[in-house]
């Protein structure tokens, strides 16, 4: 019925939308994660401070890994996310239908826009 595909294209675009929302907080997470590297990560350093380190500078190291750590949990379930979207995504282009189409056309512009 009409009602219907008018439906189904528009939870194909919404779809769309989310894959490339979810593709742009990816890539934020990534630049939040890699500014929580620590700067220096040789061996020297490390051993360094595992010599001549304070209680307060082993903290420090401690939060910035489990910032760091919390960072890649949150990659892997947008990865995770984005992988499950896609597939669907495009499965309903498999199906052959060119309104489909045009939905997923219309929703990855319109995600990418906003």
């Amino acid at each position: 019925s009409l009602a219907g595909m008018v439906l189904s294209v528009l939870v194909i675009l919404l779809l769309s939308v989310l894959y490339e929302t979810v593709k742009i907080g990816k890539a934020k997470v990534l630049r939040r994660a890699i500014l929580a590297i620590p700067r220096s990560l040789s061996q020297e350093s490390l051993a360094e401070q595992d010599e001549g380190s304070s209680d307060s500078s082993r903290t420090q190291h401690g939060t910035t890994q489990g910032r760091w750590f919390l960072y890649h949990v949150s990659q892997t379930l947008l990865h995770v996310i984005q992988v499950v979207v896609g597939y669907m995504v495009m499965l309903a282009v498999m199906s052959y239908n060119a309104w489909i189409f045009l939905g997923v056309i219309v929703g990855s512009v319109l995600g990418y826009f906003v």
